[in-house]
């Protein structure tokens, strides 16, 4: 490392000049200079998406490029004609598919705009909020407690500033940070007067001038250690696996029949040109789009629900979801938090506990909470003569907050916090009585759903800095008692949750009687409580057991609620969990889809997948739902894509065995490809069938590939009995000798692939019967139009380049009369298949 990196040691005056900024931050016009030049704070660097590189990667796939090259070839030989259409064949999928993923993408990109992750900057010597990408060193960044750190930098200014930066360092504890040089061979836990990208700020507030953005942070020179998430979800795995698994099989097939074909005398260049276009055809080529187009318009639906997706792939593991965990404040409860009553050790109303618990509040600078704001708006009390000495301020291991105040000449300590955090502070001044007393009243005020904190307080000598060490022998002043009310309507929203196969969990730091209440109130049952307590005592073995038995979970720190999320997925379950603070970043990793809010601290919401803009569990459930039609859409075109592609396999592989000619020219094979993909792109707004939504879906590739043989078999017989018709009927009535048989063999079978591809969809798409399943309009009046376009296109001045020719009536009567016994087929064998599946998946 050069020794102009080791920023930490230089001094902030050295280093603002060397950066071009001040204690006000840099211009706009400098740091526009400078994003310009360094780009955007971005670990991995993203080049916009334009319109003309969406469209060119629609011909990215290898099979789409030889094919190109392929029709290239054609044309330099003389066959222009085919050459032209074909082109104009791939150009039409490509801006299809194309429009389909622009207008989604954007939207999506838009949706996750509103959710951004923004500092506080300093801009002309004005503060203004800027998404954290914009950053750029020499800005100089406000920080308070909850605030994401944006880029690496020194700081400026400090007040009770602790940083929590375990993801970089491991370490348990929050770190002050102070603006003292360190030196340069100091490590990360070391640079006390450093902030680094990904960490956040516990408590405390400060000001720092931003040095290294992007990859040059630390946490961007070790991003691929620090990787929390996996790169892919079980739904994109299965995806590609089974794309995998249908591109190889295809693959060996098209080789197959390119060589047969060949070896039967067919022209060379007619039989490669064959052989790329039924791999076209039979690729599942739509299925990124699909899928693409289906979370983002599943996203639009769900940000009209009150939910804005900021990771697309999360709506599947949405839909999966079983099981919910969430804290009770602001979900189950209305958040609004209210003192109702500060007593003394008697149980007496208080002036003296309240004036202590005032100061407490009124004087600490750290995280903002509504406990604070709560003594804060009871009464006013005067604070003009007080000076404030210093700050311990709150952290989750220690459970209290504590600050020392100045009245004339004497200093007096008050800390407030958990009653047992209390307690254990003033351990020495109380009696074994007076303990039992004390949690007497605690276990009648919890019994009636009251939050009750304790104060403390003792004069101290003045010094500076205090520290936690110095909360020992202190007097226990009295209690504090908050309520906060069940939120209306919340019980309807549990038992909706659970009529969806959700079940919820509430993880919670309050005490277990004040959760027991809150449980009462809302109308869940509860089946278990496990204690944080509990939970440091137990092997990962019987937390495993204890997590899945138990719904209630209190008096658990941040550690433990990321544990208990783990316990939760090892035991096979989807789980959720829905934070908004501070502590609970770790849990939101954790989950399977993590969940926050618009208001939420700003590492709750970068760490969640899904930002509710409502604190409401009424609205998660129209998300979970819309969850589940995304995914129940997915599958659809799925079961549909495999089937159908299995099925072609096999029907051309083997009409090109017996018969003369090739069953299907090249540019007929990607026509049909071209116009069955519009009912197809249909699909992400079709109507889900209620028994979709009732319970959780996860991807089973297993069934898909059950699906998959079924179906597909059942198509080839009918496209083997249309081989037969087309080879036998001829001979029947007796064709004029100038018909060009080899012609009207591919209209024939042309014209009953689409129709019965397109029409089969009715069928496939639900497990009901179709008369009690309706599709989407669009749906349905798509299906149409490509059904009439294929029956006039012979009838047209297209037929002639596309070789084809208008069909007999006796050829459209076997055509209507193969299609609807291909559909009663598939609706019967569709009742069965369900039938007996569920009679061996019986939990499916």
């Amino acid at each position: 490392m050069a020794t102009t990196d080791l920023y930490w040691r230089e001094t902030p005056d050295a280093l603002m000049k060397r950066l071009g900024s001040s204690l006000n931050g840099l211009s706009q016009a400098d740091a526009g200079r400078k994003l310009a030049e360094g780009g955007r704070n971005v670990l991995t660097t993203q080049s916009a998406v334009t319109p003309l590189g969406l469209l060119l990667n629609q011909f990215k796939s290898p099979i789409t490029l030889i094919l190109i090259f392929a029709t290239i070839a054609s044309a330099v030989l003389g066959d222009v004609v085919d050459a032209v259409i074909i082109t104009v064949i791939v150009l039409g999928s490509a801006v299809l598919s194309f429009i389909q993923e622009y207008s989604a993408g954007s939207a999506a990109e838009k949706l996750k705009a509103q959710v951004k992750v923004q500092s506080l900057v300093l801009r002309d010597g004005q503060p203004q909020k800027l998404s954290a990408d914009e950053i750029v060193p020499g800005d100089v960044v406000l920080l308070q407690a909850g605030s994401l750190i944006p880029a690496d930098g020194v700081v400026l200014e400090a007040k009770d500033l602790f940083v929590s930066q375990s993801v970089l360092t491991g370490e348990t504890f929050p770190v002050e940070k102070t603006t003292a040089a360190v030196p340069g061979g100091a490590s990360l836990g070391e640079r006390t007067n450093t902030v680094f990208m990904g960490t956040n700020v516990r408590s405390g507030s400060g000001k720092v001038l931003i040095v290294q953005t992007g990859k040059a942070t630390a946490f961007g020179q070790i991003a691929d250690r620090l990787r929390l998430r996996p790169p892919e979800t079980e739904f994109e795995r299965g995806i590609r696996q089974l794309g995998y698994l249908l591109t190889e099989v295809m693959v060996f097939l098209v080789i197959g029949v390119f060589a047969i074909n060949v070896l039967r005398g067919n022209p060379g260049i007619d039989s490669l040109l064959f052989s790329i276009a039924l791999a076209v055809g039979l690729t599942p080529q739509l299925l990124p789009a699909i899928i693409n187009i289906n979370l983002s318009r599943g996203s639009q639906r769900m940000a009209q629900q009150g939910v804005i997706v900021r990771r697309l792939n999360s709506i599947e593991n949405l839909g999966s979801m079983d099981v919910l965990c969430t804290d009770k404040t602001g979900t189950l409860t209305e958040g609004v938090i209210k003192l109702d009553a500060a007593n003394d050790l008697n149980g007496q109303p208080s002036d003296a506990v309240f004036r202590l618990a005032y100061l407490n509040s009124f004087f600490q600078t750290g995280m903002a909470n509504a406990l604070d704001d709560a003594i804060r708006n009871f009464k006013k009390i005067e604070t003009d003569h007080l000076i404030k000495v210093d700050e311990v301020p709150y952290d989750f291991a220690r459970k209290r907050l504590t600050v020392v105040v100045k009245e004339g000449e004497a200093c007096t300590m008050i800390t407030k916090g958990a009653l047992d955090a209390i307690i254990k502070a003033c351990e020495t001044k109380l009696s074994p009585d007076q303990r039992r007393a004390i949690a007497t009243k605690y276990a009648e005020w919890s019994a009636q759903g009251f939050r009750v904190l304790g104060i403390a307080s003792k004069p101290v000598p003045e010094k500076h800095p205090y520290t936690r060490d110095d909360e020992t022998d202190m007097n226990l002043a009295g209690f504090l008692l908050f309520f906060d009310p069940p939120k209306v309507g919340v019980k309807d929203t549990i038992t909706a949750l659970n009529s969806l196969g959700v079940q919820l969990k509430i993880i919670t730091g309050d005490n277990k009687l004040v959760a027991q209440y809150t449980a009462k109130m809302v109308g869940m049952p509860v089946l278990g409580v496990v204690t944080g307590a509990e939970i440091a005592s137990m092997s990962d073995g019987a937390l495993l057991h204890a997590t899945d038995n138990a719904n209630l979970f209190a008096e658990v720190d941040p550690n433990q609620k990321e544990r208990i999320i783990l316990a939760l997925k090892k035991m096979s379950h989807v789980v959720g969990y829905m934070g908004d603070g501070i502590n609970d970043a770790p849990a939101l990793h954790a989950a399977d889809v993590g969940l926050s809010v618009s208001n939420a601290a700003d590492v709750a919401k970068d760490a969640a997948d899904l930002v509710l803009l409502k604190q409401d569990l009424s609205v998660l459930q129209q998300g979970i739902i819309e969850g589940r039609k995304t995914f129940a859409n997915t599958l659809k075109y799925v079961f549909m894509a495999v089937s159908a592609n299995f099925g072609n396999m096999f029907s051309v592989a083997g009409a090109s065995l017996f018969l003369p000619f090739l069953p299907m020219l090249p540019k007929q094979i990607l026509l049909i490809n071209f116009l069955t993909d519009f009912p197809e792109l249909t699909i992400a707004g079709d109507n889900v069938d209620r028994m979709m939504i009732e319970k959780p879906r996860r991807w089973d590739i297993a069934f898909i590939r059950r699906f998959m043989l079924v179906f597909g078999l059942l198509s080839s017989v009918f496209d083997y009995l249309t081989f037969g018709a087309l080879l036998v009927l001829p001979k029947l009535i007796g064709l004029p000798a100038n018909t060009d048989a080899k012609a009207l063999f591919h209209t024939t079978w042309f014209t009953e692939s689409i129709l019965s591809a397109t029409l089969v969809v009715f069928a496939l798409r639900t497990r009901l019967p179709f008369f009690k399943s309706l599709p989407s309009l669009v749906m349905v009046i798509v299906t149409s139009l490509v059904g009439l376009v294929t029956l006039v296109l012979p009838y047209t001045p297209l037929a002639g380049p596309l070789e084809f020719v208008p069909l007999p009536p006796i050829y459209l009567v076997i055509v209507f009369v193969i299609v609807a016994l291909y559909f009663l087929s598939a609706e019967c064998l569709k009742r069965m298949f369900y039938r007996w599946h569920f009679q061996r998946y019986p939990y499916a």
